[in-house]
């Protein structure tokens, strides 16, 4: 994927008319073309591709830390306490990225001024420009056995790995004896190699190194964060508008189906206490007639009477069947005298249930049942209860 990184000029500075060094790299990361182009130019050619932004080596300020193995949430609170004691100014005011903890335990650190990086936002959001990433100056030197450096305005920069780099400030000493007093290679890019440097490569050479796996674009980003922040909050309400509809029509089908099932049961019941009905359309209100016109014929019609409770024998009491010896119906009172071998048979009480649902009270005898219209009792019972109470 070819890149297109540029050199950025100090932020304090930074103007869609400032001209910056920039340089087109290939799929295979070498460099094709650089060029001087200020922000606004680069807006009007088409199809750019994603901006690697370098901050000036003035922006770029550098450390690196111990810091103990920690959680990571606990690690970025560490590299926040850490960096305070680096800073001159007000911490607060810095936007401060830092690198994972390597095998030694050490953890890279940069900072630079949120407002100007927040201003460097602003300006690419006016060019129309897509930013990938912000990253200190040292970065975007390759990664050697060894260190990388080369001069920029004034500073060195000195890469070591891939998440490690150095700025340093140029004075008029040589900086190669201290580079070289480590022992480790020292790879020099451009003019200005100290005498014991490997042979210095090409200038262009400075815009090949990988990007490490951080860097200082999270505060660039954050004013598109805050203008996406209202979207992003309709976008959430709408799917909890969506998800609280969806709940809605869950518990409104479920609540109609036991509805209906609840239905269904209620016309069964009432069609198994009042057969006569020839359709069932509203069951408490036909139950209640029903039961009310037989109340009132059971005490005009005898025989009426009888043929209910003999219906409601036959059809809640099947174990009855062959096992009648005697059936007799006296004063509202239907009497099943039983066979010998028949009378302990019958004794689940759901059938009673059943009955007294149906409106029939079942009274047990030594030698069989009796059933009457609920609400009703042999007077002869009463009669000796009453004397009994008497006595």
């Amino acid at each position: 994927m070819s890149q297109l990184r540029i050199a950025l000029a100090p932020l304090a500075e930074l103007e869609l008319d400032s001209p910056l060094h920039c340089a087109w790299l290939d799929r295979q990361g070498q460099v094709s073309r650089e060029e001087f182009l200020s922000l606004n130019q680069l807006s009007q050619s088409p199809k750019q591709p994603p901006l690697v932004c370098f901050l000036h080596p003035a922006d770029s300020l550098l450390a690196s830390i111990d810091v103990p193995p920690l959680p990571a949430n606990k690690t970025a609170a560490a590299v926040q306490c850490a960096a305070q004691a680096l800073m001159l100014g007000d911490g607060n005011a810095m936007h401060i990225a830092h690198s994972p903890r390597d095998e030694a335990g050490q953890v890279q650190i940069a900072w630079a001024p949120r407002e100007r990086l927040l201003r460097l936002g602003q300006l690419l959001k006016h060019s129309g420009l897509n930013l990938r990433g912000v990253y200190p100056a040292a970065y975007s030197l390759p990664v050697l056995p060894g260190t990388v450096a080369c001069r920029l305005d004034g500073h060195l920069l000195l890469r070591d790995s891939v998440q490690t780099a150095r700025v340093q400030p140029l004075f008029d000493e040589d900086p190669g004896d201290g580079l070289l007093a480590s022992g480790s290679a020292l790879h020099w890019i451009g003019d200005g190699a100290p005498p014991n440097a490997e042979l210095p490569m090409a200038e262009a050479q400075r815009w090949t190194g990988p990007l490490p796996g951080w860097g200082l674009h999270g505060a660039v980003q954050q004013q598109n964060t805050e203008h996406r922040g209202w979207g992003r909050a309709l976008a959430l309400l709408a799917l909890a508008v969506a998800v609280w509809v969806v709940g809605l029509n869950l518990y409104a089908a479920r609540e109609a189906s036991q509805g209906q099932q609840l239905k269904a049961h209620m016309n069964q019941r009432v069609k198994q206490a009042f057969p006569e009905l020839p359709v069932i359309l509203n069951p408490l209100q036909q139950a209640r007639q029903q039961w009310a016109a037989r109340q009132k014929g059971a005490a005009d019609d005898p025989a009426q009477t009888f043929n209910r409770l003999v219906l409601q024998a036959g059809s809640g009491m099947p174990f009855m069947a062959g096992s009648v010896e005697q059936l007799t119906f006296a004063e509202g009172a239907l009497q099943l005298r039983l066979l010998s071998d028949a009378r302990r048979s019958g004794t689940d009480k759901d059938w009673q249930s059943t009955l007294a649902q149906a409106g029939i009270s079942v009274t047990a005898e030594d030698d069989g049942w009796t059933l009457r219209p609920a609400g009703e009792s042999p007077s002869s019972s009463t009669d000796d209860d009453s004397g009994a109470e008497d006595e």
